[in-house]
């Protein structure tokens, strides 16, 4: 009798947005990605890439899978989404995943508290997992601040300064406020009560215990961000540059894979990763 074989099958993959350039790039991971595969793609209706083959989108050559706009047929055909879209679009995606009962992972920036909340809700139906920043080095970045404001006590000024390309929309970005919210955590202090994110004119002496942002936009920088903790005499700079966004694609790849078999609910890549 001929043994069975326990491989498993590849996970198949839905990528909504596309023909964005993180949906392409997310189409090229998948195909280098072993365990994985490109089960749909998705894109906005009446966009001019509906019905193009997303292989030759992404420059992996063709591979049969279509463009569509119908997002739960799309969903239907796949066991995972992965989505770096816009949070209206987000929103409606989580709802449409938990309807399927597939996971979907999340790294979409610019969520407000009221979206985060319809997606904790759409979480108790599926696996999802949501981060400001996909790469395994942000995650880690993330772990030393924590470890860093936690050991420093409000003697040490915490400032978060990140610079994005021209066309990001929102500010501060989902990976400062993921490295805003480690330090807060360290420190134990609620971040929306500590965080300053703009200084304009003449504001007064910086108060003890504020956690800054500084955001700068330009050119065509994928992603840098540094933490700095300044005492008396010393700056510590902990920092993290981004040179290719394909460290996103491969982190919510590899997120996804780590879905299946997993409990609904709401994960972050501190959970994928072990951190």
């Amino acid at each position: 009798m001929a043994k069975q074989s326990t491989k498993q099958a590849p996970l198949g993959l839905v990528v909504v947005g596309a023909a964005g350039r993180m949906g392409r790039t997310l189409i090229r991971v998948i195909h280098e990605m072993p365990g994985a595969k490109l089960a749909a793609a998705v894109e906005r209706k009446g966009a001019a890439e509906i019905g193009k083959d997303a292989g030759e989108l992404a420059g992996v050559g063709a591979n049969g899978v279509l463009v569509t706009d119908d997002a739960a047929k799309a969903f239907a055909a796949g066991d995972a989404v992965l989505d770096f879209t816009v949070p209206e679009a987000t929103v409606a995606f989580a709802a449409l995943a938990a309807r399927a009962k597939i996971a979907h992972v999340i790294g979409t920036t610019g969520l407000s508290a009221a979206e985060d909340a319809e997606i904790a809700a759409a979480a108790k139906k599926a696996v999802i997992v949501k981060s400001g920043n996909m790469s395994l080095g942000v995650n880690l970045l993330a772990v030393l601040v924590r470890q860093a404001a936690k050991a420093l006590d409000a003697d040490f000024d915490i400032e978060v300064v990140e610079m994005h390309h021209r066309h990001k929309v929102d500010a501060p970005s989902g990976t400062a406020l993921l490295l805003g919210r480690a330090a807060a955590e360290g420190r134990a202090v609620d971040l929306s009560e500590a965080s300053v994110r703009v200084r304009d004119g003449i504001t007064g002496a910086r108060r003890r215990g504020d956690i800054g942002f500084a955001t700068l936009r330009g050119g065509s920088v994928v992603g840098e961000h540094s933490v700095l903790l300044a005492g008396e005499g010393e700056v510590i700079e902990l920092a993290h540059r981004a040179t290719d966004r394909a460290i996103f694609a491969r982190g919510a790849v590899k997120a996804a894979l780590w879905t299946r078999g997993r409990k609904p609910g709401l994960y972050s890549m501190a959970d994928v990763l072990g951190l």
